[in-house]
């Protein structure tokens, strides 16, 4: 399981690199990190840019008095991931993506964060 987690923080980091560098292509990222990122990572970032609209307008619908530009990027990321394993996923236990989330988003940034980060991904709860 501690696989999963590393791949979790992996994924976070290339993606977030994306979402901030715009001199980047995520192609160009990926390949030079390849040879270092273990499959669950792998398909934790394509699945993310693979889906990102969709993702994207999941979370804004569950977004209350917030609207999705509004929330910083650490966050969005770590939402994406989640989302991206609540509803792509099916062998992760809604408990376990959430949970990794909320760790990822506190490592990442700050308690209050992980607060956050909690209250939108248990409107995905069961649905």
């Amino acid at each position: 399981m501690k696989e999963r987690k590393h791949a979790r923080e992996k994924a976070f980091q290339v993606l977030y690199q994306i979402d901030i560098n715009k001199d980047v292509t995520s192609e160009h990222l990926i390949q030079s990190i390849d040879e270092n990122v273990n499959p669950y990572a792998k398909t934790l970032i394509q699945g993310v840019l693979n889906y990102r609209n969709e993702l994207d307008q999941a979370i804004d619908q569950k977004l209350e008095k917030w609207s999705f530009s509004r929330i910083g990027t650490v966050e969005k990321t770590v939402l994406r991931i989640a989302v991206y394993e609540l509803l792509y996923e099916q062998q992760i236990p809604e408990k376990v993506a959430i949970n990794e989330a909320v760790e990822l988003a506190k490592r990442f940034n700050e308690d209050q964060s992980g607060k956050f980060i909690n209250g939108v991904l248990s409107k995905f709860m069961n649905e």
